[in-house]
């Protein structure tokens, strides 16, 4: 299979999954730069993923349906209104042809958000970025903590297909947080000149992530003493709320 990344809006990523000819669609900000890479490259979409229902993942479907009628279009409920026909739901599998995706529940920045799994490829919307998580406007910090321990129980070559060109504004934030942390600093020069370059940093692996976002490093010893925490044991949902405030205030 192959992955193919169309940069959309501002800073947004629409993804295709390919295999021979077919295609899975993922996200679709919009549907002109869709459709412009399905007929450059003879694509024929099998189905539409969406993660959630906010319009910057959604507005393109009506216009890809407008050419491809017929196309299926997976998404958990909230996403009905934006132009889903299959609702799914955690532990769900969609098979469509070669495609199997497992849908995992991934809650916090909508209540209903999901990610679709076909290893090694991990579409998370707005939940995982690279450096970073998304912003919680409709869970809690409790069901974006867990979201996020769902992603990390997966295997180290999972690659993360986040939705949005955010990492190295998320390794300045981390940077600044521990600015000691050499591995984090040598990652925001060579992202740095990848996008000097106008060149994309994801997607990134988990086994990357592990080291490079703090949101995966709440147990890290020497990163809850730059937070201030210095209670044996502390929660690590607590270390993720303190970390994801910070963000939102920097």
């Amino acid at each position: 299979m192959e992955l193919i990344r169309i940069p959309a809006l501002n800073d947004n990523y629409i993804w295709l999954l390919t295999n021979n000819q077919q295609c899975i669609i993922v996200d679709p900000a919009e549907s002109e730069a869709v459709l412009a890479i399905l007929t450059a490259n003879h694509l024929t979409p099998v189905a539409i993923l969406l993660t959630h229902h906010h319009n910057d993942h959604t507005q393109g479907v009506k216009g890809i349906i407008a050419q491809y009628p017929k196309l299926p279009v997976f998404g958990p409920q909230e996403t009905r209104v934006k132009g889903a026909t299959e609702q799914v739901n955690e532990g769900d599998l969609v098979v469509i042809d070669d495609f199997k995706f497992q849908v995992i529940g991934l809650p916090g920045h909508t209540l209903g958000h999901v990610g679709f799994y076909q290893a090694p490829y991990l579409f998370c919307g707005d939940t995982l970025f690279s450096a970073g998580c998304g912003r919680i406007f409709e869970g809690t910090p409790e069901q974006m903590y867990q979201s996020i321990q769902k992603i990390a129980a997966l295997p180290d070559e999972t690659l993360i297909c986040c939705a949005h060109e955010y990492t190295l504004s998320n390794l300045q934030f981390a940077h600044h947080i521990w600015p000691e942390n050499e591995i984090i600093t040598n990652y925001s020069e060579k992202v740095r000149t990848l996008r000097s370059n106008q060149q994309a940093s994801v997607p990134s692996t988990l086994k990357t992530e592990r080291n490079i976002n703090i949101f995966l490093q709440c147990d890290n010893p020497k990163l809850q003493q730059k937070l201030n925490i210095n209670v044996t044991n502390p929660s690590l949902r607590a270390v993720f709320t303190l970390l994801r405030q910070l963000k939102d205030e920097y």
